[in-house]
């Protein structure tokens, strides 16, 4: 029997495994494919609070020795369903159940791809998913962003004010984004529009990227864009389909959760970014690991001490 079993071990869940086993909690720290999560991939990490310079893999890596010194007990096996059974919860996995008193679900979020060949072997050599986390290692350099939501245009406007070109794809005409957004956008002298149009190839030279082919749906042209980094924001996807029918989503299959944390079901909580939130980064994963953990370890201490 554990006390707490935490399901994904990206940063929201590994810090949530260190808060627990620091509170005196039994541990059980879930993943059903590397322990990091998508950290893990990126080249650079300059953000984090007291981190100047680091790899994602690196950060990924210290943080897991750190958890798993305290006490933390990881298994590297796929969860396929949580059982409420009351007063403790079955996760069930492709290697056995295991009881605990507490579920924290801290399983991410994964990115929607274009679907252009070799994409997946140039992320971190060009292609981006968080133009925040990467967008000033392309500081005076042309890039393109990919997508027609609020996020999208975000990112452009971000990346625009420190690459020196940015090219915003989208295969409409129109964008799903605020329109004066979009108006502030389009008047910014360094910025492109490329509407109707999707990418088709990737130009690789020196094994990073180095342009994009675009094709517009009407006409079939094709053009290439000299671009050395490509950022790609074209939605999310919670993983989360397992929890469909024991805790509450929204519409977009986020688990619905405040500051607090704390799930439709009592003795669930839930960190990180598959859970309702405005801000999905490396702080804002680490605070909903600490908030989720210190919750957990209150609600197990009010029922059954």
């Amino acid at each position: 029997m554990f006390d707490i079993i935490i399901i994904g071990s990206g940063c929201a869940g590994m810090t949530a495994a260190v808060y627990a086993v620091r509170a005196g909690k039994k541990v059980l720290l879930l993943e059903s494919e590397n322990f990091g999560g998508q950290i893990v991939y990126s080249p650079r990490v300059e953000n984090f609070p007291s981190i100047k310079n680091m790899s994602g893999s690196q950060f990924a890596s210290d943080l897991y020795d750190q958890a798993v010194d305290l006490g933390a007990e990881p298994e590297l096996t796929k969860v396929l369903n949580v059982i409420d059974k009351g007063l403790t919860k079955t996760v069930v996995t492709e290697d056995g159940e295991y009881d605990c008193l507490s579920v924290i679900v801290a399983t991410g979020v994964r990115h929607r791809h274009l679907d252009v060949i070799n994409e997946d072997q140039y992320v971190g050599r060009g292609i981006s998913y968080c133009a925040i986390c990467d967008g000033v290692f392309f500081k005076n350099k042309n890039v393109a962003v990919v997508g027609g939501g609020n996020t999208a245009i975000t990112d452009a406007m971000y990346l625009s004010q420190y690459c020196q070109k940015v090219y915003l794809i989208h295969r409409r005409e129109k964008f799903r984004a605020e329109q004066k957004t979009v108006d502030i956008l389009q008047s910014k002298p360094n910025v492109e529009f490329v509407l109707n149009s999707t990418i088709t190839d990737l130009i690789i030279n020196n094994e990073d990227i180095s342009g994009v082919e675009v094709t517009n749906k009407n006409t079939c042209e094709t053009r290439i864009l000299d671009v050395e980094g490509l950022f790609v924001a074209i939605g999310q996807v919670p993983n989360n389909e397992i929890f469909k029918d024991l805790i509450e989503l929204d519409d977009s299959g986020f688990i619905i959760a405040n500051e607090d944390c704390i799930t439709s079901v009592n003795g669930i909580f839930v960190a990180g970014d598959c859970r309702t939130k405005e801000v999905r980064q490396l702080t804002t994963a680490a605070a909903d690991g600490a908030v989720s953990a210190l919750a957990a370890c209150k609600y197990i201490n009010n029922n059954y001490n």
